[in-house]
């Protein structure tokens, strides 16, 4: 397969380089998303966007151990808690906008720093397409509870604004 040819260290810088990428585009996506009113569509498009992700585990070098996936999935878990805690909603000017926390950013720079150290740690023992699909399990597993209870909170706030209007 194409990825084994390619050294280990390589793999892991590059995909190291992708996630700190990554985090500046959800960083800078986030700041831009408290200047205009939040929607049920931009809640929750990125969890299905990132669905597409899955894929990868059509490939074997990708896949990932019952045990390890409910790791994963379990530390996604542990950390979208940080991330429901941040994210709140408030009314202004009659929309609904996303309240800027200060502490979201230095969340998720301290998310993507454990991940970078996790990646270097871990990837002396396990295979780097299986660390991978762990990380993108980790993330996925963090990613929908946290939009699903933004999903909740935006909608109840919005009932709240219905009936204030009646």
């Amino acid at each position: 397969m194409f990825f084994e040819q390619i050294p280990s260290q390589w793999l892991i810088i590059g995909s190291s380089v992708i996630a700190v990428v990554m985090g500046s585009i959800v960083m800078t996506v986030r700041m831009k998303a408290a200047k205009k009113p939040a929607t049920a569509k931009k809640i929750i498009l990125p969890p299905l966007f990132m669905s597409t992700g899955a894929l990868m585990f059509v490939f074997e070098y990708f896949r990932v151990p019952p045990m390890q996936i409910i790791e994963a999935v379990g530390v996604g878990l542990l950390f979208s808690t940080v991330l429901i805690w941040t994210s709140k909603f408030e009314i202004k000017d009659g929309d609904i906008y996303l309240k800027q926390s200060k502490a979201f950013i230095f969340i998720l720079i301290g998310l993507l720093i454990l991940r970078l150290i996790a990646k270097m740690i871990l990837s002396s023992t396990i295979d780097i397409g299986e660390l991978s699909g762990m990380f993108w399990l980790l993330a996925f597993g963090m990613i929908v509870p946290w939009r699903i209870a933004m999903l909740l909170q935006f909608n109840k706030l919005k009932k709240t604004q219905l009936h204030q209007a009646l």
